[in-house]
Parts: C-alpha cells; structure tokens; sequence
C-alpha cells in the first residue's frame, strides 16, 4: 500500500513540474517579406504605444538593408525620425521637406503635412519615385561603379537627391564626383552616396508624374 502510493505521488509531482516548467510567453512576432525572402523581426505592437503617432516615430531597428532601413536612416540622419521638426531653414517632417519639394509632389498645406505622418510616408515614396524617374539614365549608367572613390549605387544616388535635388546629382556625375556639392549646412552629396549606398529602392517605381492622392 505504502509503495502504491509513493509511487502515484511520485507520478504527481513529476508531472506538475514538467507542466510548470512550460510557461506560455507572448511575443509580438512580425515576419516581412519581400519576394521569396523574409525576414523576422521581434518588434513593438501598436498596443504598447498610447497612440499611432507615438508608433509611427518609433525607430524600428534591425531592418537591415531593405526599403525600410532605407528610409528609417534616412529620416534619423535628417531629423532622428521627428515628424514635426522644422530646422532653421524652414524644411520639415520626419524627411525634412522643402516647400518647393512638396509642391512638386501637389501638397499646399504645411500644416496638414506637418501634423501626418501617413502623408510624410506617403510624401517621401513620391519623392524617390520622381527622383528615380529624372535619374533614371545615371542611375542605368553609374549603378554598380566606382565614381572618385565612392561605389555607386541607386538607394546612394536617391538619397543625394533627397538631400540636394536631382539636378545637383546630375552635376556630380558630369563632373565625375571631383566637384564637392554640399547643402546649406555642409553636408556633401558624395558623404550621402556613401552613408546610404546598398539599400534595396527596387521597391520604388520611377514615375515622373507621382503626386500625392487624397
């Protein structure tokens, strides 16, 4: 009798520790792919944030060399990811947009700009669409080579633009990049080709015409 029921106890409390040994973790597990290849990403859900604003200026890291790492270095490098930033020269958002820039796209109001950052995602997808589309020979031309030192590459050539026009990238590719062209604060088109070289912008389409729908 005893050794019956030292045996069941034992069967007891074997069991309850392997089902105590188990305990069921959440994690906010986001795949994205692109194509046939995907990438895991442990990532913060909208719940853990008060509100979409919040969620949309969060710097989502681990994003590699894909659109979004593209665009989410960018925007640190512009203005750590701020949205409602305005610099001393009056640019503004997240990617830090001039009038001129915005118009071209057909946004009139700063204001809504400013305080909606779908329509700043939205803005800067139209950007690099026009750009791609006025760069289209250079980038067919210089992708994949060595101009004065910097390798060249489309998401380099885009992110130049972004940060001087397309009309300066034309110029340092006619002067095989021994011009140095810099923006109002310094900053070099050849130091942007370099820092935002190799990402993946086959996402954006050239289209010389994009303009921002309502």
């Amino acid at each position: 009798m005893i050794k019956k029921w030292i045996y069941y106890t034992s069967i007891a409390l074997i069991t309850a520790f392997i089902t105590l040994g188990f305990k069921a973790t959440t994690h906010n597990n986001y795949s994205v792919a692109k194509n046939d290849e995907a990438s895991f990403y442990f990532l913060p859900s909208l719940e853990d944030f008060d509100n979409e604003t919040e969620f949309l200026n969060f710097n989502f890291p681990y994003t590699g060399k894909t659109f979004t790492g593209f665009k989410e270095a960018l925007a640190f490098k512009e203005s750590q990811g701020k949205y409602t930033l305005i610099n001393s020269l009056g640019y503004m958002g997240k990617y830090q947009f001039g009038r001129a820039a915005l118009r071209a796209i057909g946004i009139y109001d700063n204001s809504e700009f400013l305080n909606n950052p779908r329509l700043q995602e939205k803005a800067f997808k139209a950007l690099l669409a026009k750009n791609k589309w006025i760069l289209r020979k250079e980038i067919q031309e210089y992708d994949g080579k060595t101009v004065n030192g910097i390798e060249i590459t489309e998401s380099g050539i885009l992110a130049a633009a972004h940060l001087g026009g397309a009309g300066s990238v034309k110029k340092f590719f006619s002067n095989n990049g021994k011009k140095t062209i810099k923006d109002n604060y310094g900053t070099s088109l050849r130091s942007y080709m370099k820092k935002f070289g190799g990402y993946d912008t086959s996402f954006i389409e050239a289209n010389n015409n994009a303009k921002i729908k309502k």
